[in-house]
């Protein structure tokens, strides 16, 4: 797995922050301290950031993204716009594209990541966007649903209260913006290990990164993720998995994995995409 490069923003010659993709695990601290939202702001550019607010996810997209609107523009960004995509065509809005090219950070909200991907997915629009974040030129974040579509790979539903098994979880295809990694949020709050374990066990080449609720995973230009917020980050690795009995089970029929590496990583901890550690 490569290293990322480490790079600064350089479409805004205002803009000397550091790129990264903030990855949270959803019902992130909107009203105190707001860390999470404070570091991304910062990331972004603070009192230069242009933020781009994509509340696709949710079924009242005005309301969650008026929300977040208000958070952003009270701490002082210079510019902000909603990019209310409700269906396919508008993601090859002129306007938006436009404020695409100039933004420094874009924001996708919770909701459905089914529904975010099914109206964002190989659009002009998110096309743009990832390339832009895969040249380190913007901040990403995603929160919730917003998380869930960092992969190249997707839990998209699933269960909780039962052993790993294959009916426990529900996979779909991500946008593929840390194509290496699985994600899973609201993940002890809603009791996850299980369904990442069981999706862990398809594809046992990703690593599976659960993220509990106001809790971030911040994936660093330098290769590294920094976990920050008031939960834990839960690292799955199954690279030296040496038993997988998944092809040989079905239904609900546990499955069995042994020497998987785990890691609870929390405020402050950081972790090594390259080398598999923490640090």
């Amino acid at each position: 797995m490569p290293k990322i490069e480490t790079q600064t923003a350089t479409t805004d010659p205002h803009q000397a922050t550091k790129t990264a993709i903030l990855v949270i695990g959803g019902a992130e601290d909107k009203v105190h301290g707001k860390e999470i939202l404070k570091t991304f702001f910062d990331r972004s550019g603070g009192l230069d950031a242009k933020i781009g607010i994509i509340p696709s996810a949710s079924r009242e997209p005005a309301i969650i993204g008026e929300r977040y609107y208000q958070i952003f523009e009270d701490m002082g960004a210079k510019e902000i716009q909603v990019l209310d995509v409700r269906d396919r065509d508008r993601g090859n809005d002129s306007r938006y594209l436009k404020f695409v090219e100039e933004c420094t950070g874009i924001f996708m909200t919770g909701g459905d990541q089914l529904r975010l991907c099914g109206l964002l997915a190989e659009t002009p629009l998110m096309n743009r966007i990832i390339e832009r974040v895969k040249k380190k030129e913007i901040v990403l974040a995603g929160t919730s649903a917003g998380a869930a579509v960092m992969g190249h790979q997707m839990i998209s539903g699933g269960s909780s209260g039962e052993c790993p098994n294959r009916t426990l979880v529900d996979m779909a295809m991500g946008f593929g913006i840390i194509p290496e990694v699985l994600v899973d949020q609201h993940f002890y709050n809603r009791n996850r290990l299980a369904r990442l374990l069981s999706a862990i066990s398809a594809h046992p080449n990703l690593l599976g990164v659960g993220i509990d609720e106001d809790t971030c995973a911040m994936f660093e230009s330098d290769g590294t993720i920094k976990v920050l917020g008031c939960g834990t980050v839960t690292i799955v690795d199954a690279s030296q998995v040496s038993y997988n009995n998944r092809e040989q089970v079905q239904g609900h029929e546990p499955v069995g994995m042994h020497n998987i590496r785990l890691h609870l990583l929390n405020y402050g901890d950081r972790y090594d995409l390259q080398e598999k550690q923490p640090i």
